[in-house]
């Protein structure tokens, strides 16, 4: 098994759907996420939607924070466990002003290397 930590980074400067990760298209990977750490940085209260997004499944949209409000210059930790994501699955952020929010994901993606 072999593990790869990476983070996912995005400054939102406009109102657009963002992707912020794509899960490697490789069934043998499966990527651990395991925080994702907001930051609104212009005294404003903006809101942000957080979505996975399964492109196997005809695509299909699921929320996982729709319009969460957020504080001024405040830093929210959004996880409180770890979320998984399978081949090809997409996390997506938007934000509801530009140029107010900062997002950093932390993710593990372990690979079974098993050679057969």
């Amino acid at each position: 098994m072999a593990i790869k930590y990476v983070n996912a980074k995005q400054d939102l400067t406009n109102t657009d759907l963002t992707t912020l990760y794509t899960a490697p298209a490789t069934p043998a990977t499966t990527s651990i996420v395991k925080s994702f750490i907001i930051s609104e940085d212009s005294g404003s209260t903006p809101t942000i939607t957080i979505t996975i997004v399964d492109a196997a499944d005809t695509p299909a949209t699921f929320n996982l924070f729709k319009t969460k409000a957020l504080t001024a210059n405040g830093t929210t930790e959004l996880l409180t466990q770890p979320l998984i994501l399978t081949a090809g699955e997409i996390l997506k952020v938007q934000a509801s002003a530009g140029n107010q929010i900062h997002v950093v994901s932390s993710i593990m993606e372990v690979t079974d290397d098993i050679i057969k």
